[in-house]
């Protein structure tokens, strides 16, 4: 019998004579099937002689699942077969290798059971349990009055076991009969136990995973808030010196807000109440004091980077003139080539910088200026006629158009006086790009200046159709009074 399922080498009924090879041929010719391990060569070359009875009886292939059999060395130019398997009152007789491997089902989750076809029709449960056994613990057979049963097994990993002996031929005893032999189809058997226990093992792992999720979750979650006490008069003095303190205004408050949501105001408590919300509004003056104090400090923070960003925009002028002064004839004839193009490209490079702070520079001119025309324009009255309305709204776009045209105008004046400044401190053998760049910007400031005349026009337009209907609409009051008169 086997040990655990791990040791298949079997003990060997005294009546058979196994050295004698005539009596193997003999029986495996019966069953038509050539013999295995007889032309020449013994089935265990390097067994000692002296284990006396094993002798002849090899080890299962190591490649069947779940075994840790140490099979004897294989020489490399013998492919690996299936061996002969004796029990006591069968034998099993290995499948031709050249055949391809039996086929199986899709192994269902958690399978347990193995189907077992093709037995003989004399085998018992029991010489099924001496067979399979071998594979591992049996904890049922249930057997057909057919040639096949179903075989369970505590664990999954002795199934892998009972499929290699699929393809086997069996033969019980020594008998010749044809109810004596079978050949054996072990496949995966889809069981409701088995499923049964696969489930609940899954349900198993998911609560132990929601309960190691919801254990980290806790880890992380931030503590509840302490809870808020209820009203009493020793509370209520304690909230109210805490209302006056700066620091510990914020937990007062929340403290006097619960308790006025649940209801704790009566005819009793009211005039506590009511000079605890007097303590909260005193407090307003603080809080409106104290934005005054940060927005002061945010306009003297933004006076001082647009300061030190024009003390920026001055050094990157001085560093760009330096290296078009570089640039020049008298200069750039004494680089090499390599010395040139770092020049070049790092002339490239502060030009870029520079003017992307120039543009950060003027738009926060461009703020401050939107900042002062919003302060200066008046809001103009609503009016209810439709006409007007439209006309105001047209007006009024064609202000913000107007304004906005007037900003880019000194944008484009500021690049000019810039240029004008590089242009007085370059010769006149300086590159024509300046030139170009110059001539572009003029352009520009002309079409720009069309452009505010244009609409400065139909601004005026405007306004004097807005005078025209404001005239007719007098006219029409007055001849309404006329006529209610008559």
């Amino acid at each position: 019998s086997a040990d655990g399922g791990r040791n298949l080498s079997l003990d060997i009924p005294m009546g058979l004579p196994m050295s004698d090879p005539t009596a193997w041929a003999t029986a495996m010719n019966n069953l038509g099937m050539a013999p295995l391990g007889m032309t020449g060569q013994p089935l265990l070359p390097d067994f000692d002689p002296a284990l006396g009875m094993m002798t002849g009886i090899p080890p299962i292939n190591p490649m069947m699942p779940g075994l840790g059999i140490v099979p004897p060395p294989i020489p490399p130019d013998m492919p690996a077969v299936k061996e002969i398997i004796h029990c006591k009152s069968c034998t099993l007789f290995p499948p031709n290798p050249h055949l391809p491997p039996p086929a199986t089902r899709e192994r269902p989750p958690g399978c347990k059971t193995v189907f077992v076809g093709g037995l003989p029709e004399n085998s018992t449960e029991q010489i099924i349990m001496e067979v399979f056994e071998q594979c591992g613990e049996v904890i049922a057979i249930r057997k057909s009055k057919k040639n096949f049963c179903h075989i369970r097994f505590a664990e999954e990993f002795m199934v892998d076991k009972a499929l290699y002996l699929s393809g086997y031929r069996i033969r019980l005893g020594s008998s010749t009969d044809k109810k004596d032999t079978g050949r054996l189809h072990v496949d995966f058997a889809q069981a409701r136990d088995d499923l049964y226990e696969w489930e609940c093992k899954q349900r198993m792992l998911a609560r132990e995973e929601r309960h190691r999720r919801r254990l980290e979750e806790e880890r992380f979650r931030p503590p509840s808030p302490p809870p808020v006490v209820h009203y009493s008069d020793h509370e209520c003095s304690v909230v109210a010196e805490k209302l006056k303190d700066d620091t510990k205004f914020l937990e007062a408050i929340q403290t006097l807000l619960t308790w006025i949501e649940r209801g704790e105001v009566n005819r009793r408590t009211a005039n506590n109440f009511y000079s605890m919300i007097q303590s909260a509004n005193s407090h307003i003056r603080r809080l409106v004091n104290e934005k005054a104090a940060h927005e002061k400090e945010m306009e003297e923070a933004k006076e001082k980077f647009k300061l030190a960003l024009s003390g920026i925009l001055v050094q990157f002028e001085q560093i760009v003139a330096v290296y078009h002064s570089a640039s020049k004839q008298k200069a750039w004839d004494h680089f090499t080539k390599a010395q040139r193009k770092n020049i070049s490209v790092w002339c490239k490079q502060a030009e870029e910088i520079r003017n992307i702070h120039n543009d950060e520079l003027m738009g926060i001119r461009r703020e401050e200026e939107m900042e002062m025309s919003d302060e200066e324009i008046e809001d103009p009255s609503e009016m209810k006629e439709t006409e007007e309305s439209v006309l105001l709204s047209q007006v009024e776009a064609l202000k913000e158009e107007n304004d906005s045209l007037r900003w880019q105008l000194d944008a484009y004046r500021n690049e000019v006086e810039l240029l004008k400044q590089e242009q007085g401190k370059a010769s006149r053998d300086e590159d024509t790009t300046k030139e170009q760049q110059m001539k572009l910007l003029q352009q520009a400031l002309q079409g720009m200046q069309k452009h505010l005349l244009k609409i400065q026009d139909e601004y005026k337009k405007r306004e004097a159709e807005l005078e025209k209907v404001r005239e007719d609409k007098l006219k029409i009051e007055t001849l309404l009074e006329n006529l209610k008169e008559q």
